[in-house]
């Protein structure tokens, strides 16, 4: 049975559907429109209790949190394809350590600067500047510590591409592509050349084609 995937345009669930198909799982979506309140719908709202994407059903099994979705696929399906948590538990504990990174130092910023930059476009709205700038200035400081880490591994996690890697993606898609502020990463060699290996991987490309960004 095809795992369903519910809201797989939006940035979080991408995640997800990255490691699905690096891991060759059958899926099938089920697309949420949030900018219609879609994920605020009561029966969505079974799935989902907060009223946020994606969600994942495979069988009886629901679950939700795009992170812990990869882990729970990446740790059920460990022999199928690449390993995407490491080898020892030194390096697993590496990838959970940069997925933590990444959910509390990278992703607030960067969500910030989605929702200030690219929301206020489509909704025609005027973005508030000081919340820009804010989140541009710890993003700065953050990029600064990755360029660190990276002039010495060739991925956050280690010289293996990890879910680490994939739970960057969406964000850093947006920062490069979407809102004028790709200079945050090309400036920054070894987190540039980083860039370049993982968002052009066939996962990630597959995704980018199959699921347009509602932003």
């Amino acid at each position: 049975m095809a795992v369903k995937v519910y809201g797989p345009s939006c940035a979080a669930a991408k995640r997800v559907l990255v490691v699905l198909i690096v891991k060759a799982i059958e899926f099938e979506v089920v697309p949420v429109d949030v900018f219609k309140g879609e994920h605020k719908d009561p029966e969505y709202l079974k799935l989902q209790p907060f009223g946020v994407v994606p969600v994942i059903k495979d069988g009886d099994y629901t679950l939700y949190e795009s992170r812990a979705i990869m882990r729970y696929y990446a740790e059920k399906y460990r022999s199928q394809g690449i390993d995407l948590l490491g080898k020892t538990i030194e390096e697993r504990g590496l990838v959970e350590q940069w997925l933590e990174v990444e959910a509390h130092n990278f992703h607030p910023p960067a969500y910030d600067l989605t929702i200030h930059i690219l929301v206020p476009q489509l909704a025609g709205i005027t973005p508030d500047q000081k919340v820009i700038e804010e989140s541009e200035a710890k993003l700065v400081n953050v990029l600064n510590i990755y360029e660190e880490r990276l002039s010495k591994s060739k991925y956050l996690a280690g010289d293996f591409f990890s879910l680490a890697d994939i739970s960057h993606l969406p964000f850093t898609d947006y920062i490069v592509n979407n809102m004028g502020k790709e200079h945050l990463i090309k400036e920054r060699k070894h987190v540039s050349a980083w860039w370049d290996d993982i968002s052009n991987r066939p996962s990630w490309k597959k995704v980018l084609e199959l699921y347009k960004a509602p932003v």
